[in-house]
């Protein structure tokens, strides 16, 4: 019960808790740091294992970063003994869609109302976090439904991790974020439907109103989406300079949805700052990436969902068949942009395959390429950097608390990454 008390302690909602069970606590509780202790972590800034640590948290943040024997007076903090676990900055993932579930039936799920989606989206952000994924970015949602879950996170009402949420993905009519699987008399639009950079540009101030704090455009065709062809460019080059540029000059990330060689490259040339999907790249493409400083984030690892499970969910057979045609063109575009050296990020398009398996993806990024300090360094590092973020992605004094723990090295097994028994988010144990 002492654990449960010092977990709790940081909210006033989780005060208001325990004063309900009838719990009592004490203000020398109250300022009480936590130390954990465990047999090593990963510094994935280095890309290496150290042996032996002891890290203190103070609040929400790591006040300290030392061996075990370095630590005197232990009775002085609230110890977490972690032994014979690795401990490892919580992981990022940069493509998710928490309102959405793989195992719905995919048509029926067209028609899911904004508060059916917002449910669905607080119980996926607490599968997410319980399974290491401490930080993500929601790209695409109806009605702000994740912004409001974003919303309720920060508020301490609900459980999930930190999220970017971009609202509605922008798209020209008919394009991949539209909906497209209505009938015609029913004139059904996305949200996020703009055509020509001014209608572009309102869209992006739009989403910002109403609490966006990413941006995303679909520059290309998708698989999920009805008529549309993946290596097919869809907004203009123009549509997506002016996205960009007002992106920016709000202060905004941006990210575009682009399977094809031309959405990717005019995507990079208007200065978008991460390619998601990346199917189809060429060494002129990635050339480009590099030079541009560009992110790419590849979701190698649902296709294999998509092709076990895709029928049985009701997903239409032309989409099944976009799915294989660019399964294998991914994933050789990612080997090709691993070895070139481009920078990545960790993007699993979750909701595509179950949320909470995300760490799925790392062993597929190991296979296709990298190694496992590499796929690491895609979800913690790199993610940091892409969102701009200086206190998260390592576990550094100064850094955010938010810190995981698997059982063994995961630089030595990186599968390891699927199966998280420990998860502190911002100071609060929130598994264990």
């Amino acid at each position: 019960m002492a654990l449960l008390t010092l977990t709790c302690l940081r909210s006033p909602l989780n005060n208001a808790l325990l004063v309900a069970l009838g719990l009592s606590f004490s203000s020398a509780a109250l300022a009480q740091d936590t130390l954990i202790i465990a047999d090593a972590y990963v510094d994935v800034a280095k890309g290496k294992t150290v042996k032996d640590v002891a890290i203190i948290v103070t609040d929400s943040k790591i006040s300290k970063v030392a061996k075990q024997a370095d630590i005197n007076n232990k009775q002085n903090y609230t110890v977490i003994d972690l032994s014979g676990k690795t401990l490892v900055p919580g992981v990022m993932d940069m493509h998710v869609h928490l309102s959405g579930d793989a195992d719905d039936n995919f048509l029926e799920a067209q028609n899911d109302s904004v508060p059916r989606q917002t449910v669905k989206a607080v119980k996926n952000a607490q599968k997410t976090l319980m399974a290491g994924f401490t930080t993500v970015r929601d790209l695409g949602a109806s009605g702000y439904s994740v912004i409001a879950t974003r919303d309720g996170i920060n508020a301490g009402d609900i459980v999930g991790p930190r999220i970017w949420a971009v609202g509605h993905a922008i798209s020209v009519t008919g394009g991949h974020c539209d909906d497209n699987f209505s009938a015609p008399e029913k004139h059904a639009k996305a949200q996020g439907v703009a055509d020509g950079p001014w209608a572009v540009r309102a869209k992006v101030r739009e989403n910002i109103k109403y609490g966006a704090n990413a941006i995303k455009i679909c520059a290309t065709g998708g698989v999920f989406s009805k008529g549309t062809q993946v290596g097919i460019q869809q907004l203009s080059d123009e549509e997506i300079k002016a996205a960009v540029d007002e992106a920016h000059m709000q202060g905004m990330v941006i990210a575009a949805h682009a399977h094809g060689t031309s959405g990717i490259k005019a995507s990079i040339k208007a200065g978008i700052d991460s390619i998601e999907h990346c199917s189809f790249m060429d060494a002129e493409t990635i050339k480009m990436a590099i030079d541009a400083g560009t992110y790419l984030s590849c979701d190698i690892y649902n296709t294999e969902y998509t092709l076990a499970f895709g029928a049985a969910n009701g997903v239409p057979e032309a989409n099944i068949n976009k799915e294989k045609l660019v399964s294998q063109a991914q994933r050789d575009s990612f080997r090709k942009a691993v070895k070139a050296g481009a920078k990545m990020v960790f993007g699993s398009d979750a909701a595509i395959y179950p949320h909470g398996d995300n760490g799925k993806q790392f062993s597929r990024m190991v296979t296709f390429g990298m190694t496992p300090a590499q796929a690491l360094q895609a979800a913690t590092i790199n993610s940091a950097a892409l969102l701009k973020q200086q206190d998260l992605g390592q576990l550094k004094v100064g850094f955010l608390a938010d810190i995981i723990a698997v059982d063994g090295d995961p630089l030595e097994n990186i599968s390891l990454m699927e199966n998280v028994s420990f998860v502190m988010k911002n100071g609060i144990i929130y598994k264990q």
